[in-house]
This record gives C-alpha cells, sequence and structure tokens, in this order.
C-alpha cells in the first residue's frame, strides 16, 4: 500500500489516525481537544488510556510505527516511559498522552484544557 503524503495529512487527520491506530491496541477513553484557538503549543490534544504498563508501551508503539509506515511521520519527540504510566508524543501540531488509566485523573489534562472543544472521534466502519 502506497504511503499518503505527509502534505495530505492535515493536523486534525493526524489526530484522527492517533485515535484509530491508539484504539487498534485497545487504547481507552480517547479524546481530541482542539486547542488551535487557545494556545500555541499545538493544534490538537489526543488523550487515551491503558490498563497496564505493557498496554501503554503497545499503544505508543502502535502508534508511532503506523503513523511512519503509513505516512512517513515522526515524532519530534518521545516522553515518558511505560513504567512511569505515561508517555507523551508529540508530533508539533498534535500532541498524544497515554496514561495508565488511574494516572489520567491525577494529571487532569481534561480539566487544564476545559475550555478547549472536544472533536467528535470518527469511527471507521
Amino acid at each position: 500500500m502506497p504511503k499518503t503524503s505527509r502534505a495530505a495529512l492535515t493536523s486534525l487527520k493526524l489526530a484522527h489516525r492517533c485515535v484509530e491506530f491508539a484504539l487498534d491496541k485497545k487504547a481507552l477513553d480517547p479524546i481530541i481537544l482542539d486547542l488551535r484557538k487557545i494556545s500555541s503549543i499545538t493544534d490538537y490534544l489526543v488523550i487515551c488510556s491503558a490498563l497496564s504498563e505493557p498496554q501503554i508501551k503497545a499503544i505508543a508503539t502502535g502508534v508511532e510505527k503506523s503513523l511512519k509506515d503509513d505516512f512517513g511521520r515522526h515524532p519530534h519527540a518521545v516522553d515518558g516511559f511505560p513504567t512511569s504510566q505515561w508517555v507523551v508524543i508529540d508530533y508539533g501540531d498534535v500532541m498524544l498522552h497515554i496514561f495508565h488509566d488511574q494516572k489520567r485523573p491525577v494529571y487532569a489534562l481534561e480539566e487544564l484544557w476545559s475550555d478547549a472543544p472536544q472533536v467528535a472521534i470518527l469511527h471507521s466502519s
């Protein structure tokens, strides 16, 4: 299957692909927050949860590999480790946060960015 060009992958499409690839690894409760009008840190913030450290690693690895293989996209940075129960993958225009389900409420990014509109998740058929 040919790669889709990087230019064809808008920020919003990238956010949706992050959710899709995270769900492929059984991520829980994914959301996309639109930060374009309230912050210059990133366009979209994607947040999801996992039930274990191995699952955090599987989600992070799966998203990185799929975006590289399908779209030629590499993260600018990856921080955290599954053992810290939080990994963030920074694609510049999209940041993906993967939390252990018990740590997500501790960091409460949804509350921190509560003024950001939530984007509907597209469901593949």
